[in-house]
């Protein structure tokens, strides 16, 4: 599909009155993981759009052009409201956060097997493991606080176990930062892959700094205060990927071809029903904010939307699903890894003044009391081993032990055996 050979109305006729913008929220008991993780993204997708226009209309002076932006801008954020409060009140933050983190796996999984870009499929191989990594650590949480086993949130759809230490995921932010794609010269998957993630990863962060606070206990508020600072890694290694020399009126073009693609994929993979028919609906609505951001690059830029999106045929659709095996495949080949400026090294290719080591040693002080070994370390002392969901043997030998959580993994050289990132 070409979404701009689709006939699309004015944003101004999707204002909704307030009556209208509170949904039915779904059963938590009776809907399908993957379409609450629809949700999260779908939501994360519609918040990156007005954060965007917002800065956007920051460094601008004409307001008929501050105008139109605010315009999609709202509508933009009616539906993020509306998408939210499917959540059903009875649901609490940490099952909620089973879905993000339900999220973060499978859907960075579903990408990165579809990259064909090296540079940006290892990104996404990399903070795949660290996503992996905090699942494990909120189900212990979880199960230690409410009794609630994670495995049953996720349908038994995504494995629940150690990954590379979350105490290992601490790095010095310049190991964060990577190299922005073209998205004039890289295939269109390429591009949506680098915006859909860094929504998506922006709305997790976000939730995880929002709710550190709410918690009901210091252990669960200090383990949402130290994942929601990885996050922000994440959101740091993302959001460089995506293109710096294109106008922001071209960026926002490909904004809105993104969340067009989202909602489409959502309604192409949707079984709920009456989920699904939000989802076209939104799609609907999200060819109208397409159209209109293709008037203003003519207006102001004088381009069509074919020199800005070259190939503007949509991919396949984005299909949430289990992702077990590919999972697994990732964990035997870079556990061992740490980001190293644009690049990623084994932990055994760097000298033990690097930044990553130095940074560790300040932030990870003491070792013991850092929120992400103490959840399992209470986990383990209560149970006599971690909780984990594993449909068989770890495939890291040394994060096989029930009794004890391992934070070599992911620091010391000899801890594990890491062959490197595959491109394909």
């Amino acid at each position: 599909m070409n979404p701009f050979l689709e006939k699309a109305a004015d944003p101004e006729e999707y204002l909704e009155p307030v009556q209208k913008l509170y949904p039915k929220p779904y059963d938590k008991n009776e809907t399908d993981p993957y379409t609450k993780t629809r949700i999260i993204l779908a939501a994360g997708a519609e918040y990156e759009a007005a954060w965007f226009t917002h800065q956007l209309q920051r460094s601008l002076d004409d307001n008929e052009l501050r105008r139109q932006l605010a315009l999609i801008r709202f509508v933009e954020k009616e539906q993020q409201q509306k998408i939210a409060n499917l959540k059903p009140v009875n649901e609490g933050i940490l099952e909620t956060t089973i879905t993000y983190e339900q999220l973060a796996v499978d859907l960075t999984a579903a990408l990165a097997q579809r990259e064909k870009d090296f540079s940006v499929k290892k990104a996404l191989d990399f903070a795949l493991l660290e996503d992996f990594d905090h699942l494990y650590r909120y189900a212990d949480l979880l199960e230690n606080d409410e009794g609630i086993r994670a495995e049953r949130l996720v349908g038994g759809y995504t494995e629940i176990m150690p990954a590379r230490p979350t105490v290992n995921h601490h790095r010095h932010p310049f190991d964060n930062v990577k190299k922005p794609v073209d998205f004039s010269r890289a295939e269109t998957q390429t591009a949506l892959c680098t915006l859909i993630i860094t929504a998506a990863e922006q709305q997790t962060m976000n939730y995880y700094m929002n709710n550190s606070s709410a918690y009901l206990n210091d252990a669960g508020r200090k383990l949402y205060q130290e994942i929601s600072l990885v996050e922000e890694e994440h959101v740091t290694q993302y959001g460089s990927l995506i293109d710096v020399s294109a106008h922001p009126l071209a960026c926002l073009l490909w904004h809105e071809f993104a969340e067009c693609y989202l909602y489409w994929s959502n309604a192409e993979t949707e079984t709920d029903k009456q989920i699904r028919k939000l989802w076209q609906s939104y799609f609907e609505t999200e060819l109208s904010h397409l159209h209109a951001a293709r008037k203003l690059v003519r207006k102001y830029l004088k381009k069509d939307y074919d020199e800005i999106i070259p190939d503007p045929v949509f991919p396949e659709p984005l299909s949430l699903h289990e992702n077990v095996a590919y999972v697994r495949k990732i964990l035997s080949s870079t556990v061992q890894f740490t980001g190293d400026l644009e690049d990623y090294k084994d932990v055994s290719e760097i000298g033990e003044g690097d930044r990553f080591f130095a940074y560790h040693g300040k932030f990870c002080a003491p070792l013991a009391t850092v929120p992400s070994r103490k959840v399992i370390k209470d986990y383990i002392a209560r149970y006599g081993e971690d909780y984990r969901y594993e449909t068989a043997e770890h495939p890291i030998a040394a994060l096989r032990s029930r009794t004890k959580d391992n934070e070599k993994v992911g620091y010391d050289p000899g801890a594990a055996e890491s062959k490197g990132f595959d491109p394909n």
